[in-house]
C-alpha cells in the first residue's frame, strides 16, 4: 500500500508538470498567433503610407520585424521541441509508473491469495488436530477401562494379594502371566488325572 501510495505520488507530481508544460505549450502558440495578428497590422499600415514612404519603411521595419520575428521564431520553435520531448518523456514515466502500480496491485492481490489459502490450511489442520484430540481421548479411556478390567480380573483371583500403590505395565503383565502360567499348570494336572 504504502508502495502504491508513492508511485500514484510520483504519477500526480509527473502529471501535473506535463499540465505546466502543455499550458506553457499553449501559450507559446498564442504568443505566435499575436506576432501574427501584429505582422498583418503592420501589413494594414504600410498600405495606407505612399509609394516611396511605404517602400522605404517597409524596407527598414521589415528588416527589424523580419530579424525580431525570426529570432522568436527560432527560439519559440526551440522551446516547443524541448517541451515536446519533455512531454513525450513525462508520458512515458507516467505510463511506467501506472504500470508499477498495476503490478503492485496485483502482487498485494496474489499475497492476499496465498495468505487466504494458508488460513484455510490452518483452520483444516486445527479442525483436524481437534478431531485427533477427541479421538485420542476416546481411546486414552477405553484403554484406561480396559487397563481397569484387566488389574480387577487379576488381582481378584483366590490367593492373589492387593497391589501396593499403582502397578505398571509390566508389573501387571508379570502378574497376568503368572496366573494363565498356574491355570495352565492346574489344567495340565486335571487332565493327566482323567477330570473333565
Amino acid at each position: 500500500t504504502g508502495a502504491i501510495s508513492s508511485l500514484q505520488r510520483q504519477m500526480e507530481i509527473q502529471e501535473s508538470e506535463l499540465r505546466r508544460i502543455r499550458a506553457e505549450k499553449e501559450l507559446l502558440q498564442k504568443q505566435l498567433r499575436e506576432r501574427a495578428v501584429q505582422l498583418q497590422a503592420l501589413s494594414d499600415k504600410f498600405c495606407s503610407l505612399t509609394e516611396e514612404q511605404r517602400q522605404e519603411e517597409i524596407v527598414v521595419m521589415m528588416k527589424e520585424e523580419n530579424c525580431n520575428l525570426h529570432q522568436i521564431v527560432t527560439e519559440q520553435e526551440s522551446q516547443l521541441a524541448e517541451q515536446s520531448k519533455l512531454i513525450n518523456e513525462l508520458q512515458g514515466t507516467i505510463n511506467q509508473l501506472r504500470a508499477e502500480v498495476v503490478n503492485t496491485r496485483l502482487h498485494l492481490l496474489e499475497q492476499k491469495q496465498v495468505q487466504k489459502e494458508l488460513q484455510s490450511q490452518v483452520d483444516a489442520l486445527q479442525h483436524k488436530a481437534l478431531q485427533t484430540r477427541v479421538v485420542l481421548e476416546h481411546i486414552t479411556n477405553k484403554f484406561e477401562r480396559y487397563r481397569n478390567k484387566i488389574i480387577q480380573a487379576t488381582f481378584c483371583v483366590d490367593g492373589s494379594q492387593d497391589p501396593l500403590g499403582e502397578l505398571t505395565d509390566n508389573e501387571l503383565l508379570e502378574a497376568m502371566q503368572k496366573i494363565i502360567t498356574e491355570r495352565t499348570h492346574y489344567h495340565h494336572m486335571l487332565k493327566t488325572k482323567g477330570s473333565k
